[in-house]
């Protein structure tokens, strides 16, 4: 299986977990995603009343630089250790 179909198919089992994440997994798994689907950061950080949008944004810059390929590799680990954490 390839990088870009494992990738897809955690990106949709990590959505079947029984119970929520916690919040710090759930901004990881995001600033993994959009990197490895967008690449760097290109928009503007969200306003200081936007609390959710600023996380999100903070979680995705902290990967700039981060290849696609590593963001996928490092993003499917997460998932699965997601996955395994809370199970589906």
């Amino acid at each position: 299986m390839s990088l870009q179909a494992e990738f897809e198919n955690v990106a949709q089992d990590v959505k079947k977990v029984k119970s929520r994440p916690e919040d710090e997994e759930l901004l990881e798994l995001y600033g993994l995603y959009k990197q490895a689907t967008v690449g760097d950061i290109n928009i503007d950080r969200p306003g200081m009343l936007d609390m959710k949008g600023k996380a999100k944004w903070d979680a995705w810059d902290e990967r700039k630089g981060m290849s696609k390929d590593d963001a996928m590799a490092a993003y499917i680990a997460k998932a699965k250790e997601v996955i395994d954490k809370y199970g589906m």
